[in-house]
């Protein structure tokens, strides 16, 4: 019980009393007064209790109502706009009439007589400028087609742009392949291409590889893999660097080998990956594109992606023997050559795969060098870069810049030739699965489909209509069992 001013907290009978009340008498006379302090008290607190009470209810009315207005605003049912190909499989011959659908919904129900933009391009000329459809349509019961027709092998795309009443801009983009098997390189493959690479390699065997290996332990490893930190040496600056991962107790000539390489940027190599390999019973490493070292903090990683590494794709572009992808593409080879030394490998398969600039990788390390059997290569970078000259885009990273005349600055476009993955594509008899995103801006699909036209091993293509850059789940699914399958198929030959 709190105590009232002047009130001592004790307690006569039920009653409190005052702090000087000392004899029964003046006990006996005061409790009169004190029940009328009492009673005004209570009656004081009451009032304020109601007045509480009062604000609280209407506080909780203007919740509810909040809740109520947010609850009504949660089940407006949102615009949702669309755009797909009337083919499934958005793949057309050249010349054939192709239709992209647009619908626009609120809910689930059609949205009439609103007004929606569109434009069409070939990722490299955009509406009119390269006299393709663009405008604005009234959607209607029915989706609206806008209907465009491939000139060439090659894909277009339609972009549509709706404004809500709110004034939200949704946006959405389909894309369409036309004769895309018949995409040919931009450029025929430079003369003394294997002459030159035949050089690198040469001088890449006369150093020994010295491999330094460091036992890195990591987090739910297991105790059926080991892992190591791996720095090999290579020609050049960088030393191959990465996280090699195998299965303990294997038998010599027992274990195929798979190597996994990074897209774009500067990060450490993934142990993660490598450990994945060799829980799949393989000799399995994880490079990372740089040559850089393993395992430090983020703040050194993005040091050399603002300093040193900063727009690394285009250093040295002038010369085929200054060239950054030079370095890159020899530290694959020399990554075979470590997987190959080792007493387990089965002496039969090397499997590499990639993403983006990996994917890129994986076709160069294909064309390279022979003891691969199997490249599996998503939304690959660094190819057809001399799309421009073929008029069309040039793929990631668009690594031949236009000169004064708006031509290919011609000294960027002659070593290109000599680090263009399609090139490379030429000369590889491994097994290939790709993948390509019809609405891919960073690798264009006519870039990717440059190359998996030109291998010359069994090969396979998965062909996204709806994808852009990615490498969702289901591909890397797809990547893994075609990996597995390859091992199962080979292994089992004598």
């Amino acid at each position: 019980m709190g105590t009232v001013a002047g009130v001592r907290a004790g307690t006569c009978g039920s009653r409190v009393l005052p702090d000087d009340c000392n004899s029964e008498h003046d006990k006996h006379c005061t409790i009169g007064n004190y029940r009328d302090l009492l009673q005004a008290n209570i009656f004081r607190r009451t009032t304020m209790l109601r007045h509480s009470l009062r604000r609280l209810r209407n506080v909780t009315c203007v919740l509810v109502l909040l809740s109520a207005s947010e609850q009504a605003h949660a089940a407006d049912p949102a615009y949702q706009l669309k755009i797909v190909t009337d083919r499934k499989d958005a793949i057309y011959q050249t010349d054939a009439d192709a239709k992209f659908l647009i619908t626009l919904n609120k809910g689930d129900e059609v949205v009439a007589n609103a007004a929606v933009k569109y434009v069409v391009d070939d990722f490299l000329k955009s509406g009119a400028a390269g006299d393709f459809p663009a405008g604005t349509v009234m959607t209607g019961g029915e989706p609206v087609a806008i209907t465009v027709k491939g000139k060439q092998p090659g894909f277009l795309q339609c972009h549509v742009t709706f404004e809500t009443p709110e004034g939200k801009k949704l946006q959405a983009v389909a894309g369409a392949g036309f004769s895309p098997d018949k995409i040919v390189p931009s450029l025929p493959v430079p003369d003394d291409f294997d002459q030159f690479w035949a050089e690198q390699k040469s001088q890449l065997a006369a150093i020994p590889l010295e491999p330094q290996l460091t036992p890195a332990s990591q987090p739910n490893m297991g105790d059926d893999v080991e892992c190591f930190d791996a720095q090999i040496k290579c020609l050049g600056d960088a030393p191959v660097s990465g996280y090699f991962a195998r299965p303990k107790n294997a038998k010599p000539k027992s274990l195929p080998a798979i190597l996994w390489v990074h897209g774009a940027g500067v990060r450490s190599s993934l142990a993660g990956t490598a450990i994945q390999g060799a829980k799949q019973g393989m000799l399995s490493m994880d490079i990372n594109a740089h040559g850089i070292p393993n395992g430090k903090p983020n703040e050194f990683y993005q040091e050399l992606t603002n300093g040193r590494l900063k727009g690394y794709p285009s250093a040295g572009r002038d010369s085929r023997d200054t060239i950054y992808f030079k370095g890159m593409f020899l530290r694959l080879v020399r990554a075979i050559d470590f997987l190959t030394s080792q007493p387990e490998w089965d002496g039969k398969i090397v499997a590499v795969v990639g993403h983006s600039q990996g994917g890129g990788q994986a076709l160069a390390a294909g064309g390279l060098d022979s003891r691969v059997t199997l490249i599996a290569s998503g939304v690959p970078a660094i190819c057809d870069h001399s799309g421009r000259a073929a008029g069309r885009v040039n793929g990631w990273p668009k690594l031949v810049p236009d000169a004064a005349d708006g031509k290919p600055e011609p000294k960027a476009l002659e070593a290109s030739r000599y680090v263009d993955a399609v090139n490379f594509a030429t000369r590889c008899k491994a097994e290939a699965i790709m993948s390509v995103g019809f609405i891919d801006g960073v690798c264009p699909p006519s870039s990717c489909y440059a190359a998996f036209n030109v291998l010359r091993g069994p090969k396979e293509m998965i062909n996204e209509p709806l994808m852009g850059h990615a490498a969702p789940q289901h591909i890397q699914a797809a990547f893994n069992a075609k990996v597995l399958d390859h091992v199962k198929r080979h292994s089992a030959q004598k």
